[in-house]
């Protein structure tokens, strides 16, 4: 497969704290060569706290030594936290902004939309502003034309298509920004958090036509938090952390290098000197169909073994299902005799729990078994490992939402 992009020790920085230099005309030049003498004497005296000022300015490595490789068709989510370098990456893609070190090269005709209206004139119209963007593209008008009335209705600003851009609101500037980045056919789409404006409507219409894009074999780069989104439409993952790349990979992998980056997954047991003695659990496994990846309506099943060394009244087993936010999504709870166990004597016990399809949103989830056992002396709890669990299928809009179901909807007219 061909590359589509190539990331070499990308990096760039940024100077915090220093004053942009302001335009100067002719009067200036004039003026600032007859009080030469004068300026000569006060930068003299100046020159301490210039220095200060100078000190005061820091240095930021907004995007350092990031090296990647996209193949032709990926469709790669760009995953990390607020400042963690996705908006610079994608910059440095798009050519807006020169790399301080390192290079990338882009092979293909790049479209982005890495603001609302970028690449906009405010005083020309939709209609120009559709022909503008598609000739920056290289596209001839003929390619235009057949795009011109599929960007429109899309964009739903067919009334004002003929008023300037600076008239629209900010969500018909949205609409018809992202039609034209989507619809225009470039052959690599960078796309930044688009779905963090609009309504739930647009959103929809905008996941859908990235899902139309990545069909078609066209590369795209997709900044977004919306991890159901991510997880759905992606098939590669890129992790961004304070300017430094941390995973790039396969969408499953990046996503739960993400999520254990953050913690948020994170399951504190006991320390080996804590643990009390009595039970442990083996490895714990979980499968659907043969394979590690769920999808949201099938079954699948998680099996562990249990060992008691010594005999006891009785238990009472647990598990719990958290998804990637932490948000509890069940809690189940077993006694021993619920378990079919009349006694409960020393030894190993195989534990399978098969779970019906659960209709997850797609995304990360932790499970793990907890025991609790009764004796004459109270209850001490025994953890077991956490399995993750990689939930893929169709996602909502709502990317708050835990589940998703398919549901067959009737509607009739009594």
């Amino acid at each position: 497969m061909a590359l589509a992009v190539k990331a070499e020790n990308l990096s760039k920085q940024y100077r915090i704290g220093a004053q942009r230099e302001r335009y100067r005309t002719l009067r200036d030049s004039i003026t600032e060569m007859s009080t030469a003498p004068l300026r000569a004497v006060r930068s003299a005296l100046r020159r301490g706290n210039g220095a200060r000022a100078k000190r005061q300015q820091t240095l930021v490595w907004a995007l350092q030594d990031a090296s990647f490789e996209i193949e032709q068709g990926d469709v790669v989510g760009v995953i990390g936290r607020n400042g963690a370098g996705k908006s610079t990456l994608l910059k440095l893609l798009s050519k807006i902004t020169e790399p301080t070190t390192g290079y990338a090269e882009v092979h293909g005709r790049v479209g982005s939309l890495l603001e609302v209206g970028t690449g906009f004139h405010n005083e020309l119209t939709g209609r120009e502003n559709i022909f503008l963007n598609g000739a920056i593209l290289g596209m001839r008008k003929g390619e235009i034309l057949r795009k011109f009335d599929e960007i429109v209705a899309f964009a739903e600003v067919d009334q004002f298509i003929d008023t300037p851009v600076k008239r629209y609101s900010s969500g018909m500037y949205l609409r018809l920004a992202f039609a034209v980045a989507a619809h225009l056919e470039p052959e690599i789409l960078l796309v930044d958090e688009v779905l963090a404006v609009g309504d739930a409507t647009f959103q929809k219409k905008c996941l859908g036509k990235l899902g139309d894009v990545a069909k078609e074999g066209r590369t795209v780069l997709f900044v977004s938090h919306n991890m159901g989104a991510i997880r759905s439409m992606c098939t590669k993952g890129i992790v961004l952390e304070r300017g430094r790349l941390q995973a790039a990979g396969e969408i499953g992998e990046a996503m739960a290098a993400y999520y254990r980056l953050i913690g948020a997954l994170e399951l504190e047991s006991p320390s080996a000197d804590a643990a009390p003695s009595g039970a442990g659990f083996g490895r714990l496994e979980i499968a659907c169909d043969g394979s590690a990846t769920i999808a949201q309506s099938k079954e699948f099943e998680a099996s562990t073994t249990l060992t008691l060394s010594e005999a006891t009244a009785g238990f009472t087993l647990y598990c719990h299902l958290v998804d990637m936010f932490g948000r509890e999504v069940f809690v189940l709870r077993e006694s021993h005799t619920d378990l079919g166990l009349v006694g409960v004597s020393p030894g190993s016990y195989a534990i399978r729990a098969r779970f019906p399809p659960l209709w997850l949103s797609p995304g990360l989830y932790a499970l793990w078994f907890k025991i609790q056992l009764s004796g004459e002396f109270g209850s001490t709890r025994h953890v077991s490992d956490k399995a993750t669990i990689d939930v893929e299928g169709t996602s909502g809009v709502a990317d708050t939402a835990l589940l998703h179901p398919t549901v067959a909807w009737a509607i009739n007219r009594q």
